[in-house]
């Protein structure tokens, strides 16, 4: 995912939860609420320094509207959770998970399942892998790494989204995340968080073909019965994904992951969110990064998450 600079320490205590009726993207809100688990507390993680650049305002852009059409069964409850986790680049052995498990403070844990442009090889993520890890105790954000703003400037990503077809593809991209969700075991329901890189602000095409694009990759999903996410820097994608929110573009994600390395371990929200924009139970935060990381005795190099939103189900 994009690299950002910032410290933190983690939260104690997590909860896995199942709410019976969803908020919208907005962050309009929803009230049922069923405990299910708690997971014990963990040491904080190390607090080191950190700095973080004030976000620039967002860019105007225009309304994009699809039909929201949800699929054939009603989609089932979310399954949220509470408490930190990590992302690392590659699905980690079957040994780190249990020793993670067991030893450290994480709940949860971010998989690369599908995408032309991700970062590492994923010899190890299988649907018994999932099964395993699950079986652990583990919660699962699900990521797909596609194509990237039409502005980006990372070289190792050079696939971008072309303006004229930024919805088709976002469509395209959808269904290639849900074969690989179905293929991994992951039901109706669980969300895929569209990874968008860091990209140059102020660019108001490049900014509406992230949206458009966007837009029907939520589109795509809702139509096969599974939830949209969306992950992005706080002061680039999170920050047009709000204003395209306040401009009335739909269908817009389920929920939002943004990274912002502040060090903070909260899903309070930064960049252009407003208070009430994807409120209900319905963000992730990673606020530190490239953290070397060693608990049972297995080391792992992660970005650091807070979260409070859906998970696979």
């Amino acid at each position: 995912m994009m690299r950002y600079l910032g410290p933190a320490a983690l939260t104690a205590a997590s909860l896995v939860l199942l709410l019976a009726t969803d908020g919208l993207p907005d962050g309009s809100t929803a009230s049922a609420v069923e405990p299910v688990a708690i997971v014990g507390p963990g040491p904080a993680g190390p607090p080191p320094a950190a700095a973080v650049a004030a976000a620039p305002a967002p860019v105007v852009l225009r309304a994009t509207v699809l039909a929201d059409r949800p699929g054939i069964r009603p989609q089932p409850a979310r399954r949220l959770f509470t408490g930190p986790g990590f992302d690392a680049c590659t699905a980690p052995p079957l040994e780190t998970m249990t020793a993670w498990k067991q030893s450290s403070p994480y709940g949860a844990v971010g998989i690369y399942v599908s995408g032309g442009q991700r970062g590492c090889s994923q010899p190890r993520l299988t649907a018994d892998w999932v099964r395993q890890v699950r079986a652990m105790g583990w919660q699962l954000m699900p990521t797909h790494v596609g194509l990237q703003a039409p502005c980006s400037t990372l070289g190792n990503k050079p696939k971008r989204i072309d303006p004229a077809t930024a919805v088709q593809q976002g469509q395209a991209e959808a269904a290639e995340a849900v074969a690989a969700l179905r293929a991994l075991g992951l039901g109706p329901g669980s969300p895929a968080y569209l990874d968008i890189e860091s990209y140059p602000r102020g660019d108001q095409s490049c900014a509406q073909s992230v949206i458009d694009f966007t837009v029907g990759w939520t589109q795509k999903l809702h139509l096969e019965g599974f939830r949209s996410g969306f992950y992005s820097s706080a002061d680039s994608g999170i920050s047009d994904l709000a204003a395209a929110a306040r401009a009335g573009s739909a269908p817009l994600p389920d929920a939002i992951w943004y990274a912002r390395w502040d060090g903070k371990a909260d899903t309070a929200g930064a960049g252009g969110l407003e208070p009430g924009q994807w409120s209900n139970r319905q963000r992730v935060h990673q606020y530190q990064g490239n953290v070397q990381e060693t608990w049972g005795g297995a080391t792992l190099t992660v970005d650091r998450d807070q979260l409070d939103g859906p998970v696979a189900t």
